[in-house]
């Protein structure tokens, strides 16, 4: 009778093998689009907690109620505007954070 060995790995160690390393054009873009995602995400439930529909957070933005839709979708296409207007008009704080690696 054998025993099985099962052997674990990190999200990182996964991500490394099946995207590409950190810093790689493919894993750059993952990452990007995972952010874009969790930023829509964010501005759907902050949203939702304001009661707020997508036509009456639109109007309170300037935009179209299927801007907000795409958005919360996936905030590809949000320039930094924008999304400082929805989550002002959300009362909302927002910060963001800039990194920069070193070579």
């Amino acid at each position: 009778m054998s025993k099985s060995v099962v052997k674990s790995k990190t999200l990182s160690e996964m991500k490394d093998k099946y995207i590409g390393k950190r810093g790689s054009q493919n894993r750059e873009a993952y990452e990007h689009e995972l952010r874009m995602d969790v930023l829509g995400r964010m501005i759907k439930a902050t949203r939702q907690e304001r009661n707020l529909t997508q036509e009456q957070l639109g109007l309170l933005v300037g935009v179209q109620k299927a801007q907000i839709s795409k958005l919360e979708s996936s905030a590809n296409s949000a320039t930094i505007d924008t999304i400082v207007k929805i989550f002002s008009a959300l009362k909302a704080e927002i910060h963001f954070k800039v990194r920069i690696e070193e070579d």
